[in-house]
């Protein structure tokens, strides 16, 4: 299947490990021209030149912290500046603390609400009248699990991951007519660091191998296994492409079928 990505305009952010990179990777796969961010710019920079050299795509790498708002503007702007257009973006950001409700404060909720909520409202502003002036686009959030079952000990990603796909359900139909989509991409168990370091959390408490949780883990996987970022990304790129022309406002999980619910 031809994706039609070959030279497209993708911004792809927190894209320098993980589900971040792996979406990226996967456009670049189909040639597309990339935009990626994250807080590091070692790191950035080392994803950028990975993705150039081993496709041989145009890649430019960014500093941008998902928490701050004119850091997301001066990506947005170097990005058209760099390319003149912007055909896609990937709002992708890491989550917040874990924990439980006494474990939070207001100070705690705000910056979690900037982190996961807010950085997806801002990213989304900064590339719509460009998507606006060319009437099409394609806008792919990274959401959780928890917004079709509350994840236990992430209460602020449980919270504000609903807000983000709120958002996406509103902007479909709100943007349907400027040719702009709007989709959610959902996470299962992914094999990242964020997950490992979760097991290795919830390993000790129970105190147990974080091999033995994996494995508890595994068994409640109809696939068997974790996701890889391979995984994550061969669905963020069909979302993003002209194969998915007729899907907005949609919600794809990526999890091996472990979410149990129906809708």
């Amino acid at each position: 299947m031809d994706l039609q990505l070959d030279n497209k305009v993708v911004m792809v952010a927190a894209a320098s490990e993980g589900i971040g990179f792996g979406i990226a990777e996967a456009l670049a796969k189909e040639g597309a021209r990339l935009s990626i961010a994250s807080r590091s710019r070692e790191k950035i920079d080392a994803a950028a030149e990975t993705l150039r050299g081993t496709y041989g795509v145009d890649c430019r790498g960014h500093v941008m912290d998902a928490a701050d708002a004119q850091a997301i503007g001066a990506w947005t702007g170097a990005t058209l500046a760099d390319f003149g257009e912007v055909d896609g973006l990937v709002v992708n950001a890491g989550g917040p603390p874990p924990g439980n409700f006494d474990n939070f404060d207001d100070a705690a909720w705000t910056a979690a609400c900037e982190l996961t909520l807010m950085s997806a409202v801002r990213m989304v502003r900064g590339v719509l009248p460009q998507m606006r002036r060319q009437q099409s686009g394609a806008i792919l959030t990274v959401t959780s699990s928890s917004i079709k079952e509350p994840i236990d000990n992430l209460l602020l990603s449980n919270v504000f991951r609903a807000g983000v796909v709120a958002l996406v359900k509103s902007l479909a139909n709100e943007l349907a007519a400027d040719g702009i989509r709007v989709n959610n991409l959902v996470p299962g168990r992914i094999d990242t660091q964020r997950v490992r370091t979760l097991d290795t959390m919830i390993a000790g408490k129970k105190g147990i191998s974080i091999e033995e949780e994996q494995k508890i883990q595994f068994e409640d996987i109809p696939l068997g296994r974790y996701g890889t970022i391979e995984d994550m990304g061969s669905a963020g790129a069909f979302l993003l492409s002209a194969a998915a022309r007729y899907i907005t406002g949609a919600t794809l999980i990526v999890d091996g079928g472990k979410t149990r619910a129906v809708y």
